[in-house]
């Protein structure tokens, strides 16, 4: 099958970028204010909508949208130069079934084109998962059975595309609302489930889960957001097993009540200094830990502002004013006179802490499940999507980001890929200096969150002005690779592609 570039016509390979720096043009000083303007709002409507989900399926140079409703439709938007047209149907993806809880993007079978995994919530009858092989964006087919990834039983959560082995594939983490969390190893695209011994069969009622290199030895670890009580969890991976160590991170949450419990996670570098937070939305009140930079953690969120006491289900972190620093939207619901409503709080971060922003109530009253910050029109700010599951009206929101031309032109945006230009490098952390060397800040390649989902794009940075930056990306393994000299300037409109030199398989 004959390969697909990802972004291919608004890329640029970063061997070509200039190394030659051009003068600096100081925006720092700057003010914007953001807006943000609700599009195709009839189109997004449908209620009953739980998880969203970025990818460019059709590797035609933008990002389209999937969302998963209630009765079992996984609906896909092909994005047409920001105009949204529903096509899953025609693609071959279902319009009715198993009511679909989570959604995510990933290149299983390393063939250039993004499949989609789908994990069901069916009770009584027994839950099972779906994969839908993506066929050069010409069509979905169902595949979840003959590769080994029905996975029958579960009552599905966050689905992970995770490359836990550092062999060069993506293997799959699938987080059990109801019995036991699974790890299944790919081998040229058939999944095997990991024995009990491995450490991964963890019994906690997972919703969240976050991959992440937590003690910065080169492979991905995970944290478990848990519900009804549980306590959380924080899994060291050892390749060969996998080992709890929330305990003595102080990080598990022993002392919660059965109506209390984790829901999801963001994992973002809300402080700049190059080393991965950890935010977690709960029912009950919310936590941020403050990486300590050697592998352990500070709970912060009361210091910080950023408790939100009510039933929080999904954050993402997201520069929505592009001021460098990661700001937070938290989303979720509460109960006004018997009726669900969304209620979500945007948390705009000043550099030293959080201050609640209160002027947007298009976006914090609009989705009380998925929250996904994406760029999807490549003009260089970030733009929302939200999902209302259980509120009255419901639906799927997106909303364009009106900042001005001098704060956009601040931006840049990284598509990390393999090797052969497929996107399997999930985990992989993107670090922005300036010209003296020092860090400006860090973000990773996504690994899941939002609600479910797990969304397949760049990663977003916003510069203190329009000066020449270094991209060092370090990929699991502990592999480098620097791009020196990069002028924002000539990347406006294009993701800085860096593939990875080491090819694993």
């Amino acid at each position: 099958m004959m390969k697909h570039k990802y972004f291919k016509r608004r890329s640029i390979v970063a061997s070509i970028v200039a190394s030659i720096v051009t003068s600096v043009v100081s925006a720092g000083a700057i003010a914007s204010t953001p807006e943000f303007t609700s599009i195709q709002t009839e189109t997004f409507n449908t209620a009953g909508s739980l998880s969203n989900a970025w990818g460019d399926f059709d590797n035609d140079g933008d990002l389209d949208l999937l969302v998963s409703i209630k009765g079992g439709e996984v609906r896909l938007y092909r994005n047409d130069d920001g105009f949204f047209v529903s096509i899953g149907e025609q693609l071959g993806l279902p319009l009715k079934g198993d009511q679909i809880r989570g959604l995510s993007w990933g290149d299983y079978d390393n063939d250039g084109d993004l499949d989609i995994l789908a994990g069901s919530n069916v009770r009584p009858t027994p839950s099972r998962t779906y994969v839908y092989r993506n066929d050069e964006g010409k069509k979905f087919v169902e595949v979840a059975e003959s590769i080994g990834l029905e996975i029958l039983g579960r009552t599905s959560r966050q689905s992970n595309w995770i490359d836990y082995d550092n062999d060069g594939d993506s293997d799959l983490y699938a987080a059990n609302r109801s019995g036991s969390n699974q790890l299944l190893n790919n081998e040229n695209g058939v999944f095997t489930s990991l024995e009990y011994a491995s450490g991964v069969y963890d019994p906690r009622r997972t919703v969240g889960a976050c991959w992440f290199d937590i003690d910065n030895d080169g492979d991905l670890d995970l944290f478990l957001a848990n519900q009804s009580g549980d306590s959380d969890t924080v899994a060291r991976n050892d390749i060969s097993k996998f080992v709890d160590i929330a305990p003595e991170l102080g990080m598990d949450q022993t002392l919660r009540t059965q109506a209390e419990g984790g829901v999801g996670c963001a994992v973002g570098d809300y402080n700049n200094d190059g080393y991965l937070d950890l935010y977690v939305a709960t029912y009950g009140e919310n936590l941020l830990y403050k990486n300590n930079t050697d592998g352990s953690f500070t709970e912060v969120a009361k210091s910080l502002g950023v408790v939100n006491p009510d039933y929080t289900v999904g954050a993402a972190w997201g520069d929505y004013d592009n001021d460098g620093f990661l700001d937070l939207l938290a989303v979720g619901y509460h109960t006004i006179d018997g009726q669900y409503e969304p209620y979500g709080v945007l948390y705009h971060n000043t550099g030293t802490g959080f201050e609640v922003d209160s002027a947007h109530p298009e976006i914090t009253a609009a989705g009380d499940h998925g929250v996904e910050w994406i760029d999807f029109d490549n003009d260089g700010d970030l733009d929302l999507s939200v999902t209302d599951g259980y509120g009255k009206t419901g639906g799927h929101f997106v909303f364009r980001n009106e900042l001005d031309e001098a704060a956009r032109a601040k931006s840049i945006s990284v598509l990390v890929l393999d090797s052969q230009g497929n996107y399997n490098q999930q985990g992989a952390v993107v670090k922005f200096f300036d010209t003296k060397g020092k860090v400006l800040g860090s973000r990773i390649v996504s690994t899941g969150g939002g609600y479910n989902a797990q969304s397949a794009r760049p990663v977003y940075f916003a510069l203190p002005s329009l000066q020449p930056v270094t991209v060092e990306v370090t990929f699991m393994g502990s592999d480098k690779q620097k791009v020196e000299g990069i002028d924002i300037k000539k990347l406006a409109g294009k993701s800085l592609v860096v593939k990875r030199a080491v090819t694993l398989k």
